[in-house]
């Protein structure tokens, strides 16, 4: 292999810390009785001297600004970041490490962002890692366009990630790896722990492509390094190499040996996802020198040399602060507009919100296009996007230029037909904790994306996955794209707000809402066919919108309640209105976001869907899947019973039966059964 080397680049003092970091791994592993301990006794060489001699960081303060990040994209191995942290200085105590895999502690199974301090994002679905590391570069590359100037560098921070043959085998790493090749991401450093080996058995049971080949193809600067797993001083010229180069992203491939120091289990996938057993462990330690019968020992020596990262970190940002104060001086209205953006700052003035004509229909994911044309120059924090639909789902804004290599201060990222990729890449942007990322595609390539989507969710990540074509609506493209229990399926996610409005106005103050809270991910449901713009004017109850439903129809002593989302809130309108007619008092409600619902006080919700009403209709073009919470099991549904068909949209929903006519008989029903 190329780069192979003969010197290990170790000293005596670094092959004890490398030992450390493999034997708290086995250790937290065996103690755990469940882990993975041959991942992390593979790479704790290359890992180590990755965080020793280059990566930037200040274990004090985990969320400096301009710090380098790594991405444990095997997450996996996570007792190799758990052990790195801890021997650095971040806090995460020895009890911690002894503690991993249980109830309470900080060491959770695989690395969470926002609980461990020095995760930098959630990560264990193979392939997330390296395509959240992605979304990271992108980020910099931005705020470097933005806020760096000729005389002082703000954000000059790299990406380093570690990944393994799963990552690289999982359909999303290849996606956002041709994304990072097309945009030249040369701040993107990937190790990859070449181990030949998976939970099956021998890579070559399903894997024998040229990865160094596939990379060169996406466009990567490619080092390969052979032997035993201990070749540093090639590591080293290589990354150097990397940093110093300014065309593209590096792949490493660094051949490695899982389980190294196993006599029985090295190089086999017994050391993949299982404890070594304690007979091992000790044969392994008594090889070493190592006391077999004591664990979770750290030598003084490897305590106070890997504990210097502490005392470098602090030097590093203090000297940083130096230069950012200086550069704050000089530019102090984008020293303001970072300070604002760092504390969260983030207020919609309503006044700037478009307006809509009543007497205009217009399907909510054009009024989503006019609220971002109206918001985003305001907005030089949010980044916009598409998944090659940029005309179908309204997400460009006039004036946005495309981010790409040549031009990183670009804030409209075309991210091609990688549904999957531009979800992970997206939360990669998001934890930046700077950047605001929204991108678009169709609502029912949500399921091309749910795994990004739920680890948005499980994390927290403030991602924007604006979803167009919502429906049945969706007409002539047929029941291949029209998501009938996409919706459902999403609500289902915890932590997950899902938006579906019912017109123009909730549709711009869904992205008021969105924009202002930064607390976890949104998910929009938008409509591809007009629909009746509502005049807030004549529904007082709108106001209400960031309540997740409200009256919206009042009646006094309602015979019935029709509970209604997105372009089924105008057929229940109608058919409260027939209804009336007929001395029939129906309360319409509008419930754009069930989970904000949930979230409001019981006064509240009982105004809006009062207990002693047990005539309900939930109407919606999906399945019913979740009404039941809203209508209760005897109440009645009008929506879609299985896949939709091919044939105008108007045709769908009339042979469907969703329509007011539909609504009224459903009401009527629904008094018979109270």
């Amino acid at each position: 292999m190329a780069n192979n080397i003969t010197k290990t680049g170790l000293s005596a003092l670094d092959e004890l810390c490398i030992n450390t970091i493999r034997f708290l791994s086995m250790d937290g592993v065996q103690a755990a009785k469940s882990g993975h301990p041959g991942m992390p006794m593979g790479m704790a060489a290359p890992a180590y001297a990755l965080w020793m001699r280059h990566l930037r960081h200040n274990p004090a303060d985990p969320n400096w600004i301009n710090r380098d990040r790594f991405v444990l994209s095997a997450g996996h191995g996570s007792m190799l970041i758990y052990s790195l942290l801890h021997l650095c200085g971040y806090d995460l105590s020895l009890e911690e490490l002894k503690n991993f895999r249980q109830w309470g502690s900080k060491t959770p199974g695989h690395p969470e962002y926002g609980h461990t301090p020095g995760v930098e994002v959630t990560t264990g679905p193979l392939g997330q890692g390296i395509a959240n590391a992605v979304g990271m570069a992108i980020a910099q590359k931005y705020l470097a366009a933005r806020y760096n100037t000729a005389d002082w560098k703000i954000f000059d921070y790299t990406i380093y990630t570690i990944c393994g043959d799963g990552c690289l085998q999982e359909g999303v790493s290849g996606e956002a790896s041709s994304l990072a090749g097309h945009l030249g991401l040369d701040n993107l450093i990937v190790i990859y722990d070449d181990n030949h080996i998976t939970i099956d058995g021998e890579t070559g049971l399903s894997f024998s492509e040229d990865v160094a080949a596939r990379y060169r193809a996406y466009g990567w600067n490619v080092v390969e390094i052979g032997g035993d797993g201990h070749n540093i001083e090639a590591l080293d010229k290589a990354i150097e190499a990397a940093k110093a180069q300014t065309e593209k992203p590096t792949l490493i491939k660094f051949r490695s040996h899982i389980g190294y120091g196993s006599p029985n289990f090295v190089n086999t996938h017994t050391a993949h996802g299982a404890p070594l057993g304690d007979d091992e462990i000790k044969l392994i330690k008594k090889n070493f020198g190592w006391d077999p019968e004591k664990s979770f020992v750290v030598p003084a020596e490897v305590a106070a040399h890997m504990g210097q990262c502490k005392t470098k970190g602090q030097a590093f940002q203090a000297d940083y602060q130096k230069t950012f104060d200086a550069w704050a001086r000089t530019n102090p209205q984008l020293a303001a507009e970072l300070k604002d953006a760092l504390a969260g700052m983030t207020t919609i003035d309503t006044a700037k919100l478009p307006t809509f004509d009543p007497a205009k229909p217009v399907a909510t994911r054009s009024a989503s296009g006019k609220t971002l044309e109206a918001l985003m120059p305001g907005m030089p924090l949010v980044v916009g996007g598409s998944a090659d639909l940029t005309p179908s789902n309204n997400t460009w804004f006039k004036g946005a230029e495309n981010f790409s290599k040549a031009n990183p201060g670009g804030r409209y990222i075309r991210y091609g037909v990688r549904e999957h990729a531009m979800g992970s890449v997206m939360n990669g942007i998001a934890v930046s904790r700077l950047v605001r990322p929204y991108g678009g595609t169709f609502l029912v390539f949500a399921d091309y994306m749910r795994p990004a989507i739920r680890v948005a969710a499980l994390s927290q990540y403030p991602t924007i996955f604006v979803f167009t074509h919502d429906s049945i609506g969706v007409g002539e493209d047929g029941p291949t794209h029209q998501p009938v229990e996409t919706v459902a399926s999403l609500r289902a996610i915890p932590n997950l707000k899902v938006f579906r409005p019912a017109d123009a106005n909730e549709t711009a103050w869904m992205w008021k809402y969105m924009l202002e809270h930064a607390d976890g991910p949104a998910v929009t449901a938008l409509t591809r066919q007009n629909l009746p713009v509502l005049d807030p004017a004549k529904y007082p109850g709108m106001k209400d919108f960031d309540k997740g439903a409200y009256v919206l129809v009042k009646a006094d002593n309602p015979d019935v309640l029709l509970l209604a989302t997105g372009s089924e809130v105008q057929l229940a309108m109608a058919a409260a209105a027939t209804l009336a007619a007929e001395g029939v008092k129906a309360q319409v409600v509008s419930m754009p976001c069930w989970a904000l619902f949930e979230a409001q006080d019981a006064g509240y919700k009982e105004s809006v869907i009062p207990s002693s009403v047990k005539a309900r209709v939930g109407v919606e073009a999906g399945i019913r899947m979740g009404w039941d919470r809203w209508i209760g099991d005897s109440g009645e549904f009008v929506g879609m019973g299985g896949f939709g068909a091919s044939a105008p949209a108007n045709t769908c929903f009339e042979k469907f039966g969703i329509t007011a006519k539909g609504v009224v008989a459903a009401a009527k029903k629904a008094m018979q059964n109270r």
